[in-house]
């Protein structure tokens, strides 16, 4: 884990990021858009399905399925291996929470051992037979800039599992949270329905209001004076970034959810390590709740939702919705 982006520093960060490109700018979302929005429908079709006969899981039924499908279908990844590497991402986050059990450090640990394997095998498998896939075109650029084929490899790797590590757990939430606060929220949710031109301004609150990630680790390069506390060289310093969304010194009633609201926050980082793929979650977001907002109305909660006990990771397990 150690290699992936998020946890390089320049000048490695900024070789291993410039080789990527923009990876996802206008052109390639506008390439992926329709792709996601068949699989939004297809996701929905069996959801509906499912509320015809009682509760249906929409964590299960849809913001499980929606990112896997995106990420593996643009890695060019069997989709007999999703569930897969569904279940291996979310065991292997384990290590990057804040007071992790030693049960819990062995599953992570199990977890990034498979998917070590999954990810070498991967690029040695686009490594014989290259495509117009992305970790083909990851190689092609590695090779011509690094001469040993060893480290190329490695980085290719780093980069396929750093991209479904950030795609799937991240993004799950945000598709489950944003249906989770807005059925909480049924007179915004009838606003958007009149108003869907402020879906981003929805997802944006979303974001704020209960981000994917509520904390990140920093380790200080040198000794550091943070708001008159001491950071010696090398001490770990949690950011804990879903306190700071509802920072009254920055935000107005932050304990409010209102899709209205127009302020900045960290729910995609910031600075070099700002989220590669922001703009790729926020295209999932907006096609999901364009399409419920014209396919189904009358949702509501149907029972408490279920959360994984975690403070860094934010996972929803369970949002049972009925149709009234």
């Amino acid at each position: 884990m150690g290699g992936t982006l998020p946890m390089l520093n320049p000048p490695h960060h900024t070789r291993v990021r410039r080789s990527l490109g923009n990876v996802f700018d206008r052109n390639s979302l506008a390439e992926m858009r329709s792709s996601v929005e068949r699989t939004t429908s297809r996701l929905l079709d069996r959801f509906e399905e499912e509320l015809a006969d009682g509760p249906a899981d929409f964590c299960a039924l849809v913001s499980e399925e929606l990112p896997v499908i995106t990420i593996g279908e643009w890695l060019q990844i069997p989709p007999a291996d999703y569930a897969l590497l569904r279940s291996l991402t979310h065991d292997q986050v384990y290590t990057q929470e804040l007071f992790p059990t030693p049960s819990q450090l062995t599953l992570s640990d199990g977890s990034a051992r498979q998917l070590r394997q999954y990810f070498t095998g991967l690029v040695n498998e686009r490594r014989r037979n290259p495509g117009n896939d992305p970790v083909s075109s990851w190689l092609r650029v590695w090779d011509a800039q690094e001469p040993d084929r060893e480290a190329a490899d490695e980085a290719v790797f780093s980069l396929a599992l750093f991209m479904v590590l950030a795609a799937l757990e991240t993004t799950s939430h945000v598709l489950s949270s944003t249906v989770r606060l807005l059925l909480e929220h049924p007179r915004q949710l009838n606003w958007l329905r009149i108003h869907p031109e402020q879906i981003p301004d929805a997802i944006d609150e979303v974001l704020r209001y209960d981000a994917p990630i509520h904390m990140i680790s920093r380790v200080a390069p040198e000794d550091t004076e943070m708001a008159g506390v001491t950071v010696r060289k090398n001490e770990m310093v949690q950011l804990m970034v879903g306190a700071a969304h509802h920072d009254p010194a920055h935000f107005a009633s932050p304990g409010d959810f209102d899709i209205s609201r127009r302020a900045s926050h960290l729910g995609f980082g910031g600075g070099i390590h700002f989220c590669l793929g922001n703009a790729l979650a926020r295209m999932e977001a907006d096609c999901l709740l364009t399409a419920l907002l014209d396919r189904l109305p009358g949702l509501r909660i149907g029972a408490p939702p279920v959360w994984e006990p975690r403070v860094a990771f934010r996972r929803l397990i369970a949002l049972p919705v009925v149709r009234v």
